[in-house]
């Protein structure tokens, strides 16, 4: 059976009310959550980009729900650290914390004065990030000298089970790649048979573990109240890789996305006043074998959507809905 989760949006809302936020959603009846972990947001009119997490240790202690979160290691972030963070949560709150490792954009990367690399190169990084990941929570002592260095590092504090690594993935090759090594697959929502694609490749390529998807959405009580505030929030993040994985500032994002149309926005977020529209989506997507379905309402007034969605959607997707 599919669950339905609750995505928290770093770059939009502000920590105290994302966290107010995530509780609320467990108490309108949400199963989960998950979280962005970004440096900058893609706008300037999102406005936000807390420490993903420092955050995720006062929500998990918040509620009691489950909780992934998007990360990217290998420039941002080392490795190690990157290991120690997932151990320390996994082994403050055992089953309940999961990681999704991916290549990046550079608009969170650059901060650190390296060349952003090519997507083949920072392909290769991962790999080598999760090596090191799954053997420091493994217990053993790790030294690498390759596109990412670790000298004698060793993970004192550890959980009993470690945590997933799951791949993030947006294209078919990447999901057949991720197959290779991660403990499931995320994407975000796209048309449904590029989704259908993807599972086949990572499937087919003897991919394990649950598939989760984040699907966007915008919902408000007016269709053209929902149509303006994904405009507003989400047209910075309608372009396709490689576009969206170099650019460097929210100065850019804005400055190529200021003639988006309405239109555009609605290819990549699901808009609509009508909640049975919401409905219907959801259960095209659960249909394709989603194991979890994180929904990300793109504005940052989240109240009215979680109290919508809890009363008016979730109910219908569960059996005897």
């Amino acid at each position: 059976m599919t669950s339905y989760g609750f995505h928290a949006s770093h770059e939009q809302i502000g920590p105290r009310a994302l966290l107010e936020a995530v509780m609320h959603a467990e108490r309108a009846g949400f199963d989960a959550a998950m979280c962005s972990d970004h440096f900058s947001p893609w706008s300037a009119r999102q406005g936000e980009s807390g420490f993903a997490w420092s955050w995720l240790g006062s929500a998990l202690q918040a509620t009691g729900m489950p909780f992934g979160v998007v990360n990217a290691p290998g420039q941002r972030y080392h490795p190690a650290i990157i290991a120690q963070a997932i151990g320390t949560l996994g082994a403050m709150y055992p089953g309940r914390f999961w990681a999704a490792l991916g290549t990046g954009e550079a608009s969170n990367e650059h901060i650190t004065g390296d060349p952003w690399p090519r997507k083949d190169v920072r392909a290769a990084r991962l790999r080598e990030c999760v090596d090191v990941i799954r053997a420091l929570l493994a217990g053993e002592e790790v030294s690498h000298d390759g596109l990412v260095r670790v000298d004698r590092a060793r993970l004192w504090t550890r959980p009993e089970q470690p945590p997933a690594l799951v791949g993030a993935a947006v294209s078919v090759a990447t999901a057949r790649w991720c197959a290779e090594w991660a403990d499931g697959l995320i994407t975000v929502n796209a048309p449904v048979a590029h989704l259908r694609e993807m599972i086949d490749a990572y499937r087919d390529a003897g991919g394990r573990g649950p598939l989760h998807l984040q699907v966007h959405v915008s919902w408000a009580p007016e269709q053209a109240q929902a149509e303006a505030i994904a405009h507003d929030q989400w047209r910075s993040n309608v372009f396709a890789p490689p576009v969206c994985w170099d650019l460097e500032t929210v100065e850019h994002f804005d400055v190529v996305s200021a003639d988006v149309p309405a239109q555009r926005v609605a290819e990549v977020v699901n808009v609509s006043a009508d909640l049975g529209r919401h409905v219907g989506w959801l259960e095209e997507y659960a249909q394709l074998g989603f194991d979890q379905i994180a929904l990300h309402h793109v504005g940052q007034e989240q109240r009215g959507f979680i109290d919508a969605f809890g009363a008016e959607v979730l109910p219908k997707l569960r059996p005897g809905g």
